[in-house]
């Protein structure tokens, strides 16, 4: 997310959060793709993060974009965080450990997906490499330790980096050294994203397991195959979760506004400052409980929007839906993604066949899915199958929901070509992950520094 909201209109009741999600209800020609991904920013001369100040910094590519863009500037504290693109609605970011993000506009179709994302790349090397920094493409870091992260200058990203150690284990992990794909999608109506969120929960982990790219840390093998999706499992169980509310016959909007609502906020924004509130939840603010803690204590609908944005289940809702389970990888993996989830979801026909797959696995079932495929990927067991079968069967469905949009769209767009990677990865059954450690433990030799060039932008 490149910037917190600062939107003053006051919160009358739970109501008004319950319309502000409905608000985001399209008709299916409004459907639209939108496309997020990061990735680490490193010094070519020693394959060291690159810090936020400095001649080959963050901040200097930042700059080095804006020149190069004219997009707008986003300063938290008046150091340079971001860029917004007032035309086509994108934007650039840095999360924690410095990783350089791209939130895509919303788009039409993949093939629009995917001249933003290589254009987006060519960009940041034109700035980039003259600075001798390169970006690497994984879902973790291969080599770097947790001390050697730099940290960005996000006052957010300070509240959260005293928070995390409070609430789990590898929170820390998450924020500075994973990094992710993600695709955003629409949904027609409150049943139709019931039945999205049920089947983009479900199938999470098996887009895990196809994504899976984050097997070392600090230098070696960690022994995962998506170490990033390990981490996620205990980050913070208040605000990550697989959402088995989703599945209970009452699910909708303000199901997800009642869930939100008990989660433990992370700050409130008051002008520029941010102020500190965690431990504090939604509900208890709109009941008054920061009135003698922060100046203006009304709850607003901006409060609430950066409520939502620090919400991290599998599959978020917000105006439209967030799928959230792949690894960063390289840029024709960037477009996999959104094919594989918009195959699934954007046509009725193809989304009833997704959920018949998944409508009778149970909450135990999914749970184990989510525990066991950051380990095994494609292997892991499910009932007398593996995830592979349940991966190939929804690559299937993806590209026939694919076939389908491309005799709608005018122009018969076609997108299925953006599915080869994962057709790829589902025919050999190996993954990502997988092929990069057989290359470690064969060509490289046991040397990550091949790392850097092989998954370099």
């Amino acid at each position: 997310m490149a910037r917190d909201t600062v939107d003053s209109t006051p919160i009358g009741s739970t109501s008004d959060l319950v319309d502000t999600l409905a608000e985001g209800c399209k008709t299916p020609d409004q459907f639209r793709i939108g496309t997020e991904h990061e990735k680490f920013g490193f010094c070519t001369r020693d394959l060291k993060p690159i810090p936020y100040e400095g001649l080959h910094g963050v901040k200097a590519v930042l700059e080095g974009m804006e020149g190069l863009l004219g997009w707008e500037r986003i300063e938290d504290a008046g150091n340079i965080i971001g860029l917004a693109d007032p035309v086509g609605g994108g934007a650039i970011s840095i999360e924690p450990g410095g990783q350089f993000e791209l939130s895509g506009g919303p788009l039409d179709n993949i093939h629009q997906t995917c001249r933003e994302t290589n254009a987006h790349l060519a960009q940041v090397r034109q700035v980039a490499e003259p600075m001798g920094v390169g970006f690497l493409g994984l879902g973790m870091t291969p080599t770097w330790s947790r001390a050697d992260m730099p940290r960005m200058p996000k006052s957010r990203y300070d509240i959260m980096t005293a928070y995390m150690p409070k609430v789990g284990t590898r929170g820390l992990d998450m924020m500075y050294r994973t990094s992710t794909v993600q695709v955003n999608l629409d949904f027609r109506d409150e049943a139709d994203m019931v039945r999205k969120m049920r089947v983009g929960l479900a199938l999470q982990p098996i887009a895990t397991a196809i994504f899976a790219n984050s097997p070392f840390v600090e230098g070696k093998p960690n022994g995962f195959l998506s170490n990033r999706a390990h981490i996620w499992l205990d980050t913070d169980n208040d605000r990550v979760s697989s959402l088995p509310i989703a599945f209970k016959d009452d699910f909708s909007f303000r199901a997800y506004v009642e869930w939100g609502l008990d989660v433990p906020m992370y700050f409130v924004k008051r002008g520029d400052r941010y102020h500190d509130v965690t431990g504090t939840t939604f509900r208890d603010f709109m009941n008054g409980a920061l009135k003698d803690v922060i100046p203006d204590a009304e709850p607003t609908m901006g409060d609430w929007n950066n409520h939502l944005s620090t919400l991290f289940p599998d599959v978020r809702l917000k105006r439209y839906i967030e799928m959230r389970g792949a690894d960063a990888g390289p840029w024709r993996r960037i477009c996999a993604l959104p094919a594989f989830w918009v195959g699934l979801l954007y046509d009725d026909g193809i989304l009833e066949q997704a959920w018949e797959m998944v409508q009778d696995w149970t909450e135990e079932e999914r749970a184990a899915l989510r525990t066991e495929v950051p380990r095994t990927a494609l292997k892991t067991k499910f009932r007398n199958r593996t995830v592979l079968d349940l991966a190939r069967e929804a690559v299937a469905l993806s590209s026939e929901g694919l076939k389908r949009r491309a005799r709608m769209n005018e122009g018969g767009v076609d997108e299925r070509t953006f599915l080869e990677p994962v057709k790829e990865t589902v025919a050999s059954g190996l993954t990502p992950a997988e092929q990069m450690l057989m290359k470690y433990e064969g060509e490289w030799k046991g040397d990550l520094t091949h790392a850097y060039t092989e998954y370099a932008y």
